[in-house]
């Protein structure tokens, strides 16, 4: 039997009140358009990572960073070390886009075995969001989940989100493992409304938070596989199937750009309102260096050459850069003072296949029934507490006429 994330007292006692309804924080804008406006000041009470990613303006110790960056936010950090090399709103809350699929599949793909299969029902397809990028799953055919996962990763495919999200246990459920997962992670600016990071009402991140998802599921080889996977043969119902790329276009070299030397992933994201997002990973010398983008003011292309500058730049002046901050571990360290030294590798694999515990804002969505199961659960877990000392945590190419594309 896997074992349960940990859980933060303020998580237990949500858990024991699920009945009662829950709004999103105050910290949550009203829209996803409204999270692209926040402010750098909206990184909260608790600097995770260090005190220097809370402040406004690009932290960096070493020269010769790219001269034209017009992210609203981004992070360049050694995914080994987890050193924090540059940053520049780290923790400005902004909508994520398809990235937070990132997270989706570092909670659920553990779950499941590549090779089991499962054949589409209507009702696995009827909660999609109108305007979503599709991979072109069809309800009665059947699918592996190893093809379920590339639709996800290469088309970005909220469809087939969606079906993994049902084969879970539903869409409310998958929110709050997701949103448990993140809490675990210490990745306190992310709230999730939904799996595929369509854009609704509150639903953000940071580049900060991003790129913990990204680090944490690169610690599972299955993640690894997929996230860089150029091309596969999908079905196309009977025995016939249709080719489908990455719309990581660092990863592929499409629509004028080349592909990156080195790169390994991870994903990327678009929606009218949140704009382009992107974490990358490329290795180089026997070093990986993990990149985000939020939100620059240029087109498509913009997200990609500007995560690729960055990369450049780790790879190169980056070297000498001295840290401004770390990316924390997850579990009981508090996120407020992580620790320095490397995450081993073991320690990595297992936090990318620990299921997580139950989530403290998706709660009331699940029902009633699921608040008696986990509101005893949490009771339980605060006897068990109280008896000892505890840390608390810290915190594709565009569809014909749709608003999500990546």
């Amino acid at each position: 039997m896997r074992e349960c994330s940990p859980l933060s007292r303020r998580a237990l006692l949500g858990l024991a009140a699920a009945a009662v309804p829950l709004t999103a924080t105050a910290t949550a804008p009203a829209s996803a358009a409204g999270a692209r406006s926040a402010g750098a000041g909206s990184a909260g009470t608790s600097a995770v990572g260090g005190e220097r990613l809370a402040r406004g303006g690009v932290q960096v110790r070493a020269a010769g960073l790219p001269k034209k960056l017009t992210a609203q936010a981004w992070l360049v950090a050694d995914r080994d070390t987890g050193e924090v090399l540059a940053s520049y709103g780290a923790h400005r809350r902004l909508a994520p886009a398809s990235t937070l699929k990132m997270l989706f599949a570092d909670t659920v793909l553990p779950k499941f075995d590549r090779g089991r299969r499962y054949r589409v029902t209507d009702a696995d397809l009827a909660d999609i969001p109108s305007g979503s990028s599709l991979v072109g799953i069809q309800p009665g055919t059947t699918y592996t989940v190893e093809q379920l996962w590339q639709g996800v990763f290469l088309r970005s495919g909220n469809d087939a989100v969606h079906v993994l999200a049902h084969m879970n246990g539903g869409v409310a459920r998958t929110v709050a493992e997701m949103q448990a997962r993140a809490e675990y992670l210490h990745a306190g600016d992310t709230h999730v409304v939904s799996p595929d990071g369509f854009d609704h009402k509150g639903q953000i991140s940071s580049a900060y938070d991003l790129t913990l998802f990204a680090r944490a599921g690169l610690g599972n080889p299955e993640f690894r596989r997929h996230c860089g996977t150029r091309t596969a043969d999908f079905p196309a119902g009977g025995k016939k199937t249709f080719q489908i790329q990455n719309t990581d276009r660092l990863l592929t070299g499409a629509w004028g750009l080349h592909s990156y030397e080195g790169l390994i992933g991870v994903k990327n994201g678009y929606t009218s309102h949140a704009g382009n997002t992107f974490t990358g990973a490329a290795t180089r010398g026997g070093r990986t260096l993990l990149v985000t983008v939020m939100h620059p003011a240029e087109g498509s292309n913009a997200v990609y050459e500007q995560t690729a500058a960055l990369l450049d730049w780790g790879f190169g002046a980056g070297r000498s850069a001295q840290p401004v901050g770390m990316l924390v571990e997850p579990g009981g360290t508090n996120g407020s003072r992580p620790t320095v030294s490397p995450v081993p590798e073991g320690r990595q694999a297992h936090a990318a296949t620990t299921p997580p515990g139950p989530s403290t804002l998706r709660l009331a969505e699940g029902g009633a029934g699921t608040a008696a199961l986990l509101g005893a659960g949490a009771w339980a877990l605060l006897r068990r507490r109280r008896t000892r000392t505890a840390e608390t945590p810290a915190e594709a190419a565009p569809q014909q006429g749709g608003r999500h594309r990546r």
